[in-house]
């Protein structure tokens, strides 16, 4: 299967977006705008760019994680430290509809770029502020990366196993879904604007954005009090819904409702726990799962993995074995699904790229080029905003921009 031709503009073409930002939460967000037909340009500091430029794995110099995120993008750089270089953000922020940005709470300010100086001058302009505590508040001033949030956001509390130490999930959970949601609030902010005619000032953060998805957990402490611990893989309150341990390794399931957990029995040979009082809801399931457990890992433990996949498959009950990266990035349903795909690149050639999840039947997410080099586009970006050669040359010999050469 290969991804659709867009039959019309993408959702996001003729918007564009500025980010002035680095690491993650930024510029995710802005490759999410970008893979749906916004024209990004990343702005960055001549000496050294987005430090992620400097996070190996490198392919030819070239970070490879940089390369994946900051893909669909122009690179622009510019010395904000200079006046000049102040005037050139000021002029591209004239003809722009939304500015994403991470760095600390009024650093862009001290600039002369704080929202409300921003607003007055271009007040259809969205401007998206991604930040470790919020653009107020008592930490706000305080340096936030996201192991930090998953601290603060009680992650680490409820990851890991029963007993063990706070353990950290393992992608950059916050900074990741801080930047979706900047980049949801860009696009609700620019809905809005359709009708308002008005910009408006959009304060996410890695700490909210963490405490977000401790949907289960509110739900136990705001009816019960009750703190919220690790499970391991299980879940905080159903049964059996967990990693199980196999002859030669480890299987997922989920046989939690009054379908799949009799299905589940049958198909493993387990019918003697169907009549057991202890086990005859989910929640009963959970409240016994010390003995449950055991129990039903007595008859798993004697079966692969392979052999449990396919019973359970067969019986209609949700499972799965546990994959390691190099399994995902060759698995073939992503494969037939065109889920991966290359990049090309000037030097690299074809440089792989996980697709986006989001699957348009007629405008489809955008693939065209892996992240650009160092200011690669500052030639093209500022002849568009209609400085002439002369200008740039001079530009680029005062080392206020550089352009990739």
């Amino acid at each position: 299967m290969t991804a659709s031709p867009a039959s019309g503009p993408l959702p996001l073409h003729g918007v564009r977006v500025l980010e002035i930002g680095a690491f993650m939460a930024a510029p995710f967000a802005t490759m999410q705008l970008a893979d749906l037909g916004a024209d990004v340009i990343k702005v960055e500091n001549p000496a050294g760019g987005d430090p992620v430029r400097q996070t190996g794995p490198f392919l030819a110099e070239h970070s490879s994680p940089f390369l994946r995120l900051n893909r669909n993008k122009r690179s622009v750089a510019l010395d904000l430290k200079t006046d000049e270089g102040r005037t050139l953000l000021q002029r591209l922020l004239d003809d722009t509809d939304v500015l994403v940005e991470n760095l600390r709470p009024g650093a862009l300010a001290a600039l002369g770029f704080g929202y409300e100086a921003v607003h007055a001058r271009n007040p259809r302009l969205v401007y998206v502020s991604a930040s470790g505590w919020g653009q107020d508040g008592p930490l706000a001033d305080q340096p936030g990366l996201d192991i930090m949030a998953q601290a603060r956001a009680g992650l680490m509390s409820i990851t890991g196993h029963p007993g063990g130490p706070p353990t950290k999930v393992g992608v950059p959970m916050c900074d990741l879904v801080c930047g979706l949601y900047a980049a949801m609030g860009a696009m609700a902010a620019l809905r809005t604007r359709e009708h308002t005619g008005q910009g408006q000032h959009v304060d996410v953060s890695l700490l909210e954005a963490g405490v977000s998805f401790a949907v289960w957990e509110a739900g136990t402490y705001f009816a019960t009090g009750e703190v919220g611990r690790a499970h391991g893989s299980a879940h905080q309150n159903s049964a059996p819904y967990q990693a199980l341990r196999s002859k030669d390794g480890w299987v997922t399931v989920g046989a939690t409702t009054t379908k799949t957990w009799p299905a589940f029995c049958r198909a493993l040979g387990l019918t003697g726990l169907l009549d057991d009082d202890r086990y005859r809801n989910s929640y009963d399931r959970y409240q016994h799962r010390d003995s449950l457990i055991p129990a039903i890992e007595e008859t798993t433990a004697q079966r692969t993995t392979a052999e449990i996949v396919d019973a359970l498959t067969t019986a209609g009950v949700p499972c799965a074995p546990i994959a390691t990266t190099d399994e995902v990035f060759t698995d073939d349903h992503l494969a037939q699904r065109d889920f991966f795909w290359d990049a090309p690149h000037p030097e690299l050639g074809a440089v792989r790229q996980i697709g986006s999840p989001v699957r348009l039947s007629d405008t489809p997410p955008r693939r065209e080029n892996a992240g650009p080099a160092l200011g690669a586009h500052t030639l093209e970006v500022l002849a568009e905003a209609g400085l002439a050669a002369e200008e740039l040359g001079r530009l680029r010999e005062s080392g206020i921009i550089a352009t990739g050469e």
